[in-house]
């Protein structure tokens, strides 16, 4: 409907303008509708106050509630690490332990050669369960920590465990190399039992080692995971003479010798392991284990690796 409009004088048009008033309204709605534009005005810092606080109060507790959660992990991890084993606590080599796969491949060279002659320079928890593997077979592990021994019962499965010493740094890795290209006494052909002049040559193993014609010999020991530490220069040249020597053992020499090196992602296994075990000889891979298998015949030659790849 139409607004009503009076016919008892002008009209004044109701016109609403910008402040929100009606200059025909009353004085008492003029009134109010000014005091609630004024309250409206002042409500407005306090609504943003009021809305800043609240989402500092929330940051707040989000900051409360992950500071929470951190220490919470710190306490749940300090409690794992009182509460597991001492083998893993205190073995030092534990940080370079196997990996599952790493493992897997390890355990089927050796299940498909045994019973078998085992060589394993280094001592980890996860290496006894080879012996059982190797039943039937001699195991023989080599270590230079005498803490590892105490824990490993030798003698059963046909295992025995030596203690060992390394006295030559992993800094010192340069230049036992070049003196092994240099030098005809650290040729595949030389016996180990009788080398004086090769600097790598380990002459103070028990002498089985020399003695047994090996299947299997892994490498992972000594430590070398710093400059000062035993590196593991002599182990991989004497593993790479041992797997091509005949020996003497109770069972006809078998004519490959696999010689399995791990942390192969270290310039020292790695630069050691091309120079006498031989790109060549390479038959398998797992993240940082190398398998190289070795010929007999080889021990023969003048040269560890041939030319010809």
């Amino acid at each position: 409907m139409p607004p009503h409009v009076s016919n008892g004088g002008p009209i004044s048009p109701s016109v609403e303008f910008s402040n929100g008033v009606s200059l025909r309204s009353s004085p008492k709605n003029g009134g109010t509708a000014r005091r609630m534009k004024f309250h409206g005005k002042k409500l407005l810092p306090v609504l943003v106050l009021i809305l800043s606080c609240l989402s500092i109060l929330r940051l707040l507790k989000i900051a409360m509630l992950a500071s929470h959660s951190s220490s919470s992990d710190s306490v749940l991890s300090s409690s794992f690490q009182s509460n597991a084993p001492s083998t893993v606590d205190t073995e030092a080599g534990d940080a370079t332990l196997l990996t599952s796969k790493e493992y897997m491949v390890l355990s089927k060279i050796v299940t498909h050669k045994a019973p078998c002659n085992l060589l394993v320079f280094g001592l980890q928890s996860q290496y006894v369960d080879l012996s059982s593997i190797n039943a039937g077979g001699i195991t023989v592990f080599l270590e230079d920590d005498p803490r590892k021994i105490r824990r490993i019962k030798a003698g059963f499965n046909g295992t025995r465990v030596y203690n060992v010493k390394y006295q030559t740094p992993a800094k010192k890795a340069y230049g036992l190399l070049k003196h092994a290209r240099g030098n005809p006494a650290c040729s595949p052909a030389t016996n180990l039992m009788n080398q004086r002049s090769c600097k790598l040559a380990l002459r103070n193993l028990p002498e089985e080692v020399y003695k047994l014609k090996w299947d299997i010999v892994v490498v992972d020991g000594p430590t070398g995971d710093s400059p000062e530490a035993p590196g593991r220069m002599s182990t991989i040249y004497t593993a790479g003479i041992l797997a091509r020597g005949g020996g003497t053992g109770k069972k006809p020499p078998t004519t490959t010798t696999d010689v399995v090196v791990h942390d192969v992602h270290r310039t020292i296994e790695k630069w050691f392991s091309w120079e006498f075990l031989c790109e060549q000889n390479l038959v398998s891979a797992k993240g940082k284990l190398w398998d190289f298998r070795i010929s007999v015949n080889q021990s023969n030659s003048t040269s560890f690796c041939s030319s010809e790849i």
